[in-house]
């Protein structure tokens, strides 16, 4: 299994080179197709003295800003992915969130930075690992070499787990650890049984792994505090076990590890 066509999701407001150079690094990994996308939308209203009213003028200048902004980063990504690997472009002026949902059917995996503060200029994270269909790579802040040596599942007997499980195969099978942690609340035999069974279907594929209980509430801190305690450089973790809303309300691992900056993390649901 590998990933054979890879987004690389370019934010308008974020330096691009490290989103690039990791989706370069991973296109020539696995032998992948490289698709370089970029887009921005113009919020509909202008707030004025007034109130809030449409105003033509100043919307079509910010258009013109995103359209200029884009051929920037249009102009960076060809000029950094070498001629051995294979790419294209694509770019709009519409929801970034909406934009990169469409195209990612034609990916296997989308490689983005962390969401940005206003949903016209950055791709919302949670919104893509919830509906598009495909595992989302976050990457961390300042990152430009994806190693992944050591690669931190985040298990739980859900849906979701099991399909980050499946889906980050490719990364599994060439990392030098792969660690199996749960959290939970108590060490009977179901857990149990539940870690081993995922050790035993990676062994399945090649890929021997170390299992972790951690006695606990599930917690997302105490789970990046185990990611650091072993130097795992990606966590691979299903999204949204509860609902979105729940997770937003209440907290939640997912939305822990979207607002985590400091490590990648792979998302899939």
């Amino acid at each position: 299994m590998s990933y054979k066509s890879i987004i690389a999701n370019l934010a308008v407001d974020a330096p691009p080179a490290a989103i690039v150079k990791v989706g370069i690094e991973l296109a020539e990994r696995f032998g992948a197709h490289l698709i370089g996308l970029a887009a921005a939308d113009v919020p509909p209203l202008v707030a004025t003295g007034e109130g809030m009213v449409y105003e033509g003028e100043v919307m079509q200048f910010q258009r013109t800003e995103i359209e200029k902004r884009i051929a920037e980063l249009r102009a960076e990504f060809e000029s950094l992915v070498p001629a051995s690997i294979t790419s294209e472009w694509g770019q709009a002026v519409c929801s970034p969130t909406r934009f990169l949902s469409v195209f990612a059917r034609a990916a296997d995996l989308v490689v983005t930075g962390a969401s940005g503060d206003d949903v016209f200029r950055a791709a919302d994270v949670g919104s893509l690992a919830l509906g598009i269909g495909r595992p989302v790579l976050v990457i961390g802040n300042n990152v430009e070499h994806l190693r992944a040596n050591t690669v931190l599942v985040a298990w739980k007997d859900t849906r979701e787990a099991r399909r980050a499980v499946a889906d980050a195969l490719p990364f599994l099978a060439k990392a030098n650890e792969v660690v199996v942690a749960t959290i939970a609340s108590n060490g009977d035999d179901s857990v149990r049984d539940s870690l081993a069974d995922v050790a035993v279907y990676l062994e399945h594929h090649g890929i021997m792994a170390q299992t972790e209980l951690i006695i606990g509430e599930v917690d997302g801190e105490q789970l990046l505090t185990f990611a650091r305690s072993i130097r795992a450089d990606m966590i691979v973790s299903g999204a949204y076990g509860h609902s979105r809303l729940r997770e937003w309300a209440f907290g939640g691992v997912t939305r822990t590890l979207i607002e985590e900056t400091s490590i990648n993390r792979f998302l899939s649901y």
